[in-house]
């Protein structure tokens, strides 16, 4: 193994100076009823196999990925709409797909209230996994964020903020990042002092189910790109809004994604089934500064259970399932009319996803050429 590590290190040396990496962001990771009925077995476990087999491939061959968690680890009973509570085996789904990051700042957060964040955080911590959006209390967030990390030699901040909890307020002393111009500045402003090369904010923001950014989440974007930020992520909205690529007064570039919509859900309304991971390729130049190089999206599309299977996330172009065809087309014409008609600078990947988790040998293969020969 460790040859092989050697092996890898020294070929993507040769052919690829290791001066790139890719970054996936996946919509609202969806917890409703009827996606937890679906799961449970008869012994009273929950068991998400094959949810996310079809684009764990894609998630799991980039450097680093990124998820909406839109729903509290609240122990039982497991609730969906309009307060959620999903099963601990629901993050190990998540997690096992290839997510390294959990998002916790949304405004089901508090459905569970205090408690239910704090134990959120606890099964999070349980797991070895990266998150940030919710935190115990001050001194915690205080050592947590800004959030850095270094991906293929690229160090990288994330932050995260919501616009709201549904009314719900905290009773103790955890926090949720809400949106706070002055907190975000002062955010990025710290995150530039300790080295942060590219700055990230993934956002929980807009109107529900309009398919065009409202007008406060033009002017915060802009404020975002204004105050440092490279990359802004939104979620919310539960369907996709546009995507572009913009130029900054230095003339690197910077992404805004307005909304990613819905990962995996059990909404019904033909905007709604679907959503759009977004993969961002980050570049150093001949100067040595860091920077957005690309950006593409995929459409997916969710699959409702049947007898004895778990709702099913697939690429929306290969949806193979003759009952739902017709819902995942009109679905993928709606997404890919609005993005080609309002994005900028962003397209869509169309390349084959492979069938099962590619190996180290495979996603080195994957980056330095392109493609994967069959």
């Amino acid at each position: 193994m460790q040859l092989l590590a050697i092996m890898l290190f020294t070929l993507s040396s040769l052919f690829s100076g290791n001066d790139g990496a890719s970054i996936v962001f996946a919509g609202d990771a969806m917890q409703h009823q009827a996606q937890i009925d679906a799961a449970r077995r008869a012994d009273g476990t929950y068991d998400y196999s094959g949810c996310f087999d079809a684009v764990a491939p894609y998630v799991d061959a980039a450097d680093y990925a990124v998820v909406n968690l839109e729903t509290p680890l609240g122990g039982k009973p497991y609730t969906g709409y309009p307060c959620f509570s999903a099963p601990d085996s629901y993050l190990d789904a998540l997690i096992d797909a290839g997510f390294d990051l959990m998002l916790t700042a949304n405004n089901h957060t508090l459905d569970k209230r205090d408690k239910g964040l704090v134990r959120t955080l606890d099964r999070l911590d349980a797991a070895g996994v990266d998150h940030i959006g919710t935190y115990r209390n001050h001194e915690q967030r205080d050592s947590v964020i800004p959030l850095l990390r270094n991906i293929c030699g690229f160090d990288i901040a994330f932050l995260n903020y919501t616009y709201g909890t549904n009314g719900i307020t905290l009773r103790t002393p955890a926090i949720v990042d809400y949106i706070d111009r002055e907190l975000i500045k002062s955010d990025i402003a710290k995150a530039r002092e300790r080295g942060a090369e590219i700055v990230i904010v993934c956002i929980h923001w807009g109107i529900e189910y309009d398919l065009l950014p409202s007008r406060a989440q033009k002017e915060l974007a802009d404020f975002l790109i204004d105050s440092g930020t490279d990359i802004v992520i939104g979620g919310h909205p539960h369907v996709v809004q546009p995507m572009e690529i913009r130029h900054k007064p230095d003339g690197r570039k910077a992404l805004v994604v307005y909304s990613l919509g819905n990962f995996i859900s059990n909404m019904k309304t033909r905007d709604t089934r679907g959503g759009a991971m977004v993969k961002v390729n980050l570049t150093r130049g001949d100067d040595g500064i860091a920077a957005v190089d690309t950006a593409t999206y995929r459409l997916v599309f969710t699959v409702p259970a049947t007898a004895g299977s778990n709702f099913r996330l697939v690429p929306a172009e290969k949806c193979d399932n003759s009952t739902w065809r017709a819902h995942c087309k009109a679905f993928e014409q709606s997404a890919q009319s609005l993005f080609d008609k309002h994005n900028i600078g962003v397209t869509r990947d169309t390349t084959l996803i492979p069938s099962k988790k590619m190996t180290p040998l495979e996603i080195f293969l994957l980056k330095t050429f392109g493609e994967l020969k069959k």
